[in-house]
């Protein structure tokens, strides 16, 4: 049964059809859904959408892992500036990495998830979780789960602080200032790796995950337990394991905004971050060369995955998103879903950027399922225009 919605915001012309699709598919959804839908294309705005109560284009949301996009896009310009080199071994900017037999792994292994370095024995403390210098300290000393470079599996909680200490070590400044000096405030994006308290009143709580009955029994039957390396690496190994649905929800998470998975968004903020990347956007130029975008959405880690045990492709801190989520989109698209159902992506050969977010955690995690319709929408439509 369909409900009356009304959707929000404008379309240009030729993008009537995304609209169509974004109202089809909220009718269809509970009655509480809130969602926006942001795409820009060659650096124009061409799709500015949002459904439910209380919600406009400039509500503000926990977007999960989709902060590792803004993340790893700091260390890209680092990559393009000479400041980093990929080849090198981490512990040319880190030393004390080196303990337990971590002194050969390189950046660009670190960047592809191939540490295996995916939490530690004991887990983290919540305040931990939000502190990424006290993480990364932590992953100095712990002793690996895999041989560094052997395999690969998703560094969930992590890969922000390993990769942000080696940004902290190189330049003396943290990846959520390089962000907001670099990238954010040129731009006046929404996109915040530490949200200011001026702008909490416009955070919308994430709401939990409500499966269907035939959704929890999938759940239940998982398979897992309280040391697996998924446990460790979504730190649900401890006495007060991480409740990952709420962690955006945390003042101190948003305050801190851990690279890994503090970022607060709009749709806004995630689209125009992708459109920064790669194309000219309000007479500036873009932020990454094309060299560097291919370089940062080639293949590097494809096959099984140690942590998620299923298929998966990443690139250098970006997933591989046409192999992992959108197979339409052209070779090289580049970008970052989140846990609660956020995803935002550039497709360098049509020029799209994307962004999207949900307010309820949606099922069963990662790129929220509408996401293949509104970006097949947006795609279609770019492509005609």
């Amino acid at each position: 049964m369909t409900q009356e919605i009304t959707v929000h915001g404008t379309v240009a012309d030729g993008f009537e059809a995304v609209r169509e699709e974004f109202a089809a598919f909220a009718a269809g959804e509970r009655a509480d859904y809130e969602g926006q839908l942001c795409a820009y294309v060659h650096g124009r705005r061409v799709v500015d959408l949002w459904v439910g109560e209380g919600v406009d284009g400039d509500s503000l949301y926990g977007v999960y892992s989709s902060t590792k996009g803004a993340a790893h896009l700091v260390v890209a310009m680092l990559v393009q500036d000479g400041t980093l080199e990929l080849d090198r071994k981490v512990t040319y900017y880190w030393p004390e990495f080196a303990a337990e037999g971590k002194g050969s792994l390189t950046l660009r292994d670190l960047l592809a998830h191939r540490a295996g370095l995916v939490g530690t024995d004991s887990g983290f403390t919540a305040a931990e979780l939000a502190d990424d210098r006290a993480m990364a300290e932590r992953l100095a000393d712990q002793r690996p789960f895999w041989r560094p470079g052997a395999a690969f599996g998703y560094h969930a909680l992590v890969i922000g602080a390993l990769t942000g200490e080696v940004v902290r070590r190189a330049t003396g400044r943290t990846i959520q200032e390089l962000h907001e000096e670099r990238v954010r405030a040129p731009y006046g994006l929404d996109f915040h790796l530490g949200l200011p308290a001026s702008r909490e009143p416009r955070f919308r709580t994430v709401q939990p995950m409500l499966p269907t009955p035939d959704q929890q029994s999938l759940l239940g039957g998982l398979p897992g337990g309280p040391h697996t390396l998924a446990s460790i690496a979504f730190n649900r190994h401890t006495a007060d394991p991480t409740d990952l649905e709420s962690l955006p929800n945390e003042r101190l998470i948003r305050a801190k905004g851990p690279a890994s998975v503090g970022g607060v968004a709009s749709a806004r903020g995630l689209a125009g971050l992708y459109a920064a990347m790669i194309s000219e956007v309000d007479g500036k130029a873009p932020l990454l060369k094309p060299d560097t975008v291919a370089e940062f959405g080639q293949f590097h880690s494809v096959g099984y995955d140690l942590v998620a045990r299923t298929h998966k492709s990443f690139g250098l801190g970006f997933q591989a998103t046409a192999d992992l989520w959108h197979p339409f989109l052209g070779a090289g698209a580049i970008g970052h879903s989140g846990a609660a159902g956020s995803q935002a992506f550039a497709d360098p050969r049509s020029g799209l950027a994307y962004g999207y977010t949900r307010r309820r955690f949606a099922f069963p995690g990662g790129a929220a399922p509408e996401n293949d319709r509104l970006a097949r929408a947006v795609h279609m439509a770019a492509l005609a225009s």
